[in-house]
Parts: C-alpha cells; sequence; structure tokens
C-alpha cells in the first residue's frame, strides 16, 4: 500500500480505477452522477483512514467494498421510499431488490485476485485483434462505441458485435466464479 501513500501515487490510484468504479456503480445506481460522486467519496474515505489500515490491505479492494456499502445503503433507502414504491411496477421493484442482493453476496477482494486477473488476461489475449482493441478501448479507456468506432474506422453495429463477443467470452471463462463475472462486466 506504500505506493499510494503519497498524493502523487493516490492521484494515479485514483486515475486508474475512477472509470471502472464509476461504471459498476453506476450499473447498479442506474445513475452515473450519483455513481460519480459515491466514488470520489469512496477514494476520499480511503485517502482519510490510509494511515489506519492494517499492512497489507488491497486499496482497490477496500474502496470497492466503501463503494458497495454505499450502493447498498442508497438502493435500501430507495426501496423502502413510499413514493418509490407507488410509482413502481413489480418488475422495478424485482429489480431493485436483485441488484441489491447482488451487491450484497459481491466480495470486491474476489475481483482483484491473481487468478481472476489472469483468467481475463488470457481470454483477452485469445481475441482477435480486432475484438481486443474494441475492448481495451471500451472497459479500459471508457470510451463510448461512437468514439470506438471513429477512432477505429468501423461501424458502431460491428463495436457493439465485438463487446457482445468479448463479453460472451468472458463469461464462459468466469463461469465458476457467476458473480465475479457480473462485476467483472462494469469494472474490465
Amino acid at each position: 500500500m506504500d505506493h499510494i501513500i503519497d498524493s502523487a501515487g493516490f492521484s494515479a490510484f485514483f486515475s486508474e480505477y475512477r472509470t471502472r468504479f464509476i461504471r459498476f456503480a453506476a450499473g447498479y445506481l442506474r445513475d452515473s452522477q450519483l455513481a460519480e460522486d459515491f466514488v470520489v467519496d469512496s477514494m476520499m474515505a480511503f485517502w482519510q483512514r490510509r494511515a489506519e489500515l492494517p499492512a497489507g490491505t488491497n486499496p482497490p479492494a477496500y474502496v470497492l467494498t466503501v463503494l458497495k456499502n454505499k450502493c447498498i445503503d442508497h438502493l435500501r433507502r430507495l426501496r423502502h421510499s413510499q413514493e418509490f414504491l407507488d410509482r413502481q411496477t413489480r418488475e422495478q421493484v424485482w429489480d431493485l431488490n436483485t441488484r441489491i442482493a447482488s451487491l450484497e453476496d459481491f466480495i470486491p477482494e474476489k475481483v482483484f485476485t491473481q487468478e481472476i486477473q489472469e483468467i481475463v488476461a488470457k481470454a483477452v489475449a485469445g481475441l482477435s485483434e480486432e475484438s481486443r482493441q474494441v475492448f481495451l478501448l471500451s472497459r479500459r479507456q471508457g470510451l463510448s462505441r461512437k468514439e470506438i468506432a471513429a477512432r477505429m474506422g468501423i461501424t458502431e453495429k460491428g463495436v457493439e458485435y465485438h463487446i457482445t463477443k468479448v463479453n460472451r467470452l468472458l463469461r464462459s471463462a468466469l463461469k465458476d466464479y457467476l458473480a465475479v463475472s457480473a462485476i467483472l462486466f462494469y469494472l474490465c
């Protein structure tokens, strides 16, 4: 953890994980601005508590745990809001309950295990060059389908095809880690 104790290291850590964490939270919250606020709050919680954390703390897993709990708290408040229940259909309530259950079962440390990272790296390495490029631009750089299409000179449908292909491959490669593969959809 020493490499992110100073402000420069923390800044690099923030830059590396910010987009992935926002995508993760937005997938549950369905509100990208709120997701971004929660990510910043979670990162700041880590920064403020960094000296108190035990040696060997996994910083991304710590921040993701804080973020997960913020999302769960928000979704629970939303679920119990009388306004929400009055306006929503049963399907929407079911969807909200599913998102809460998925977050409750999620263990951030599992996302950052070496074994899973190796499985993802191996799966990505086996992709065609074009699929790999689309995947990296989408999941690592956070570009939109339109931006990827313009950069690569292919159609947005082509980009969508490659993303669907990669997601299917990753779900298959991570079938033994079902909850993790769902989370990686947002983080990778």
